[in-house]
């Protein structure tokens, strides 16, 4: 049993119109030891129908609320969420496998999307433009788009939940909210707390289940009018056909393949610092977490040598153990991923440097490992191995690394070091990616706004951008106005 201060957050059940729904059926696994962390309702098509028309009766009301009366609410919800941190974290970690204080990070990462949005809902502004007669006038609003699906992962499933509900509900939006599976209870104790902070029955609808039948109501309900997904490119391309038939906006934050790139004048030292952290965070399963790593031929042997001698010291355990630095993996599908992307790079001549083997821990533990002499035509370097897997390439001109970084289908994330600044500007502007972290290895902020190009997604999260997604423009022209005062 979890040790929590408040234990009705271990426990909240899938809401609809503010009422709970559905029995719990479906296990929920800790990947650390197996053991049932907690039960979710098993819920289908019947009950994401109901929880569309729950959030379209609540929208007028909603939406009626001004700026002020949403920030506030939004506020409370900043408040209860940094009170239970602790608890929340716990949930996290137990369901999700992160070590702990990287869990209660994310806590705090998640709350501030909260209070941003608060913030940015008093900030929703128009525009009144020049007319094109002396009788008219001509405004532009931003209204909330209405119904919001949001769909959240499970390698962050506090901070992707917050990150989209936060700003669709700053907006005037309601929504129906998709956790993974995987990890659905840190998503329902949030939205308890939303509860308690007072958004009115109906604004969040929360639902647990069949993923295929609940994704396939949302993506073809006429009241549903914008759907926001992270996840797997895929399965976002498959969202995006099955909106198309009812013509609804759809923001997609997908996969990504991010390379890494250390030059000839790098601080090494630094540098392994960064590929450490953007690597290995969350057992490498985040989506901007470096998947190639670009090691200059004159500088390689020494940064692999500092590299490798570093990851071969990350401590792994259960996320609950003092010190630890790498959880498990989340299933056993993880790990059989991880296995033949290492697999396939060896038959092709890559040699392991560190790790490479199941963790003596047992369950999906696994060993943070580096391999060099990876080259293009391996699946490390087509594929997102989403695991703790660094594959190290050589390079020898800038041209060439810039050419290699670039050639994937996915855009979200890249990474470089380098301390010559021209380089910097030359460098940065020619990475075909959405967002570029320059001498860092952590790039992600509520003030910033996350996202990518090409198959990585169509659309941004986070800063005042992130909130423009759940408004749509209409444009007012106000006739009839000649002779007055």
């Amino acid at each position: 049993m979890l040790q929590l201060r408040d234990t009705t957050l271990l426990g909240a059940p899938s809401l609809i119109a503010g009422l709970p729904t559905g029995k719990p059926e479906i296990d929920v696994l800790n990947p650390s030891t197996g053991s049932v962390v907690g039960r979710v309702a098993n819920l289908g098509a019947e009950s994401a129908t109901s929880a569309v028309e729950a959030a379209s009766a609540a929208l007028q009301g909603w939406r009626a609320q001004t700026a002020r009366q949403r920030s506030d609410i939004l506020r409370r919800w900043y408040d209860l969420v940094l009170e239970a941190k602790a608890d929340l974290a716990t949930i996290l970690t137990s369901e999700q496998g992160k070590p702990y204080a990287e869990a209660l990070g994310e806590i705090e990462y998640a709350a501030s999307y909260i209070a941003f949005y608060a913030e940015e809902a008093k900030r929703i502004a128009g525009e009144l433009l020049p007319s094109h007669r002396a009788d008219s006038r001509i405004m532009v609003l931003r209204q909330p788009v209405g119904v919001v699906a949001a769909i959240t992962p499970w390698n962050f499933p506090a901070a992707m939940v917050t990150r989209k509900l936060a700003p669709a509900l700053a907006a005037g939006c309601t929504v129906v909210l998709k956790p993974a599976l995987e990890t659905p209870l840190t998503a329902l104790a949030l939205i308890e707390l939303a509860r308690r902070a007072g958004l009115p029955d109906g604004t969040i609808n929360i639902l647990t289940g069949k993923a295929r039948a609940i994704g396939g109501v949302l993506t073809s309900h006429p009241a549903v009018r914008l759907i926001s997904f992270t996840g797997s490119t895929e399965v976002g391309k498959i969202l995006m056909q099955q909106a198309s038939t009812t013509v609804k906006k759809v923001a997609l934050e997908l996969g990504g393949n991010a390379p890494f790139i250390v030059f000839a004048d790098a601080d090494l030292d630094a540098a392994v610092d960064g590929a450490i952290m953007s690597k290995y965070r969350n057992m490498g399963q985040t989506c901007v977490c470096t998947n190639r790593i670009y090691v200059h031929s004159s500088v390689h042997d020494s940064f692999v040598e500092k590299f490798a001698k570093r990851v071969s010291t990350l401590r792994v355990d259960d996320g609950f153990s003092s010190d630890v630095e790498q959880g498990p993996l989340i299933n056993e599908a993880a790990v059989t991923k991880v296995q033949s992307h290492i697999a396939d790079a060896v038959a092709l001549g890559a040699k392991v440097v560190t790790g490479g083997q199941r963790h003596t821990r047992g369950g999906t533990f696994f060993e943070p490992t580096v391999m060099t002499g990876v080259t293009p035509d391996m699946a490390v370097a087509k594929e997102e191995t989403f695991g703790p897997v660094a594959s190290v390439f050589r390079f020898d001109t800038d041209d060439e690394v810039v050419a290699a970084a670039n050639n994937t289908e996915t855009g979200l994330a890249a990474y470089f070091y380098s301390r010559d600044v021209k380089r910097i500007f030359s460098v940065m502007e020619r990475l075909e990616f959405g967002m570029v972290g320059v001498n860092t290895g952590a790039i992600s902020t509520e003030l910033a706004p996350f996202g990518g190009v090409k198959e990585s997604g169509n659309s941004r999260e986070g800063s005042q951008h992130g909130i423009l997604e759940y408004t749509e423009l209409k444009y007012v022209c106000v006739g009839g106005l000649e002779g007055g005062a």
